[in-house]
């Protein structure tokens, strides 16, 4: 993983905290009006498979990694959209 990465913290509904890195974020603004940011696990190495998550907030909310809500994604055709763009940016982040 990037070093660079930014790193959020997340808390689940017992209050257990996790560690995070940020793949990347995509606003999107025609249909659904969200940010969507992508995370794995912090320390996951390059090698390592790994478990990719998917999360959307509130566009108006600037810093993703602020203290805020991100948000499970629930809509069928929302998630669609949202596992393209991913698939998109692993085919533009791939190693030869």
């Amino acid at each position: 993983m990037n070093e660079e990465q930014d790193v959020i913290t997340l808390i689940d509904d017992k209050g257990n905290e996790e560690l995070f890195d940020i793949l990347f974020a995509f606003d999107e603004t025609e249909k659904y009006n969200k940010r969507y940011i992508y995370v794995v696990a912090a320390g996951t190495e390059d090698e390592d498979e790994v478990d990719i998550q998917a999360f959307s907030s509130d566009i108006a909310d600037t810093e993703v990694a602020a203290e805020g809500t991100l948000d499970q994604i629930e809509d069928e055709e929302e998630w669609k959209m949202v596992e393209e763009r991913l698939n998109e940016w692993l085919e533009e982040n791939e190693e030869d």
